[in-house]
């Protein structure tokens, strides 16, 4: 294995580089849970993320050109013997690649509003980002509800290719990296499957983000309800919360009494912000961006809904951002 690194070993290398604190066997199912069509088995990650941390022998451990990696203290061990635990692990996922990420939140294809659309793609190009995240509820996934059906909507099947088509918009329009994060309709898929088919559960074309990934090529899926962070901004759909999120005064300040960190979410189709400072003076803000979608379907013709999207840019000090909440109305950015 030695000369030039292989793609196994640049997928695990940055994945040690995220998570430097991480046990081996932890980050190896992290590795190929994310990346289940790069690896053999979870075995095969296992053995290359021990690869590029020099722990795969002394004849490999010859070959690491990084030596970064090589790790010099042996990490958490289980000294008791105690039995393996199927505890889900629950990491924010980091987006550190970017400088400037456009947000779209709620898109709900095929029921997206185009002239909104529109209007934030233009002003995400004239801004030049170079990320987007997909906030969210991006496919409506109406036929694998658990609510009544309406048999004149869309089947998943076509709003899926209607997701191809503006994912292809957005890749040739924005040119940048695209994030898909997982919200409570695209779950609908996966409830789907465990109630109605789930002797389909764990087969690896039926798994969600491989359908996705088949029609979307390049995009970077963040599923299991995790908090996105953009250097100390999280980020989340809203539906992470059980319950959901309250707006006693307004979503923003909802996401405040639940989070009490600055934060941004979807999910509720509005537009707001919501500001504290503690003893120390030091300042929380928190965000609720609006829609992408049509703002007075029939389950819900009267709302407090509006058009909207939004960008972050982040200082090179990996703290620091700025946060943009844009509302859009009659087809112009407020």
């Amino acid at each position: 294995m030695a000369g030039k690194p292989t793609i196994k070993q640049d997928i695990a290398r940055q994945y040690r580089a995220k998570h430097p604190e991480f046990p081996t066997r932890k980050l190896t199912r992290i590795i190929y849970k994310e990346n289940p069509l790069a690896y053999r088995d979870e075995e095969d990650a296992r053995f290359h993320l021990r690869y590029i941390e020099g722990k795969a022998g002394d004849k490999n451990r010859a070959n690491v050109t990084d030596r970064t990696q090589v790790l010099d203290t042996p990490r958490p061990v289980n000294p008791y013997n105690l039995p393996p635990s199927d505890e889900t692990d629950y990491t924010p996922y980091r987006i550190t690649c970017c400088k400037r990420v456009g947000i779209l939140s709620d898109i709900h294809v095929p029921y997206h509003n185009i002239e909104s659309l529109t209007v934030a793609i233009t002003a995400l190009k004239k801004i030049k980002i170079d990320g987007l995240l997909l906030n969210g509820d991006t496919i409506d996934c109406h036929k694998l509800s658990s609510y009544v059906k309406d048999p004149r909507k869309r089947d998943f099947a076509t709003e899926l290719s209607i997701f191809k088509q503006l994912f292809e918009v957005l890749q040739k329009q924005l040119k940048c990296r695209i994030f898909f994060k997982i919200g409570n309709h695209e779950e609908r898929y996966e409830r789907f499957l465990m109630e109605k088919a789930k002797e389909l559960t764990g087969v690896e074309e039926f798994d969600f983000e491989n359908i996705l990934k088949a029609r979307a090529s390049g995009i970077e899926i963040i599923g299991g309800k995790r908090v996105i962070k953009m250097n100390e901004l999280n980020g989340i759909h809203g539906h992470e919360y059980k319950g959901g999120i309250s707006a006693p005064v307004n979503v923003a300040r909802g996401l405040y009494l639940r989070g009490k960190v600055s934060a941004f979410q979807g999910h509720n189709h509005a537009t707001s912000e919501h500001t504290e400072s503690d003893m120390d003076g030091k300042i929380t803000t928190t965000w609720s961006i609006g829609c992408l979608s049509e703002l007075h379907p029939e389950y819900m013709p009267l709302n407090k809904w509006n058009h909207g999207f939004a960008w972050v840019e982040l200082d090179d000090n990996g703290k620091d951002y700025q946060f943009h909440n844009k509302r859009i109305f009659k087809g112009k950015v407020l």
